[in-house]
């Protein structure tokens, strides 16, 4: 189910920006414990989905 990635990867980057819109420490780049989850999990799907289109 290829979309299913692309939808995650989206809903985690709305999530990811939502929460950095409202928290400082976060637009500091020193990630409080919620902005460091919601980041980890944005850029491991960001990766997984980068890599799918390069091996298209």
């Amino acid at each position: 189910m290829p979309d299913d990635l692309h939808a995650r990867y989206m809903q985690a980057t709305a999530t990811w920006r939502t929460h950095l819109d409202n928290c400082r420490p976060c637009q500091d780049s020193q990630y409080c414990p919620a902005g460091a989850q919601l980041f980890e999990r944005f850029s491991r799907l960001q990766d997984a989905y980068n890599q799918r289109l390069r091996r298209r």
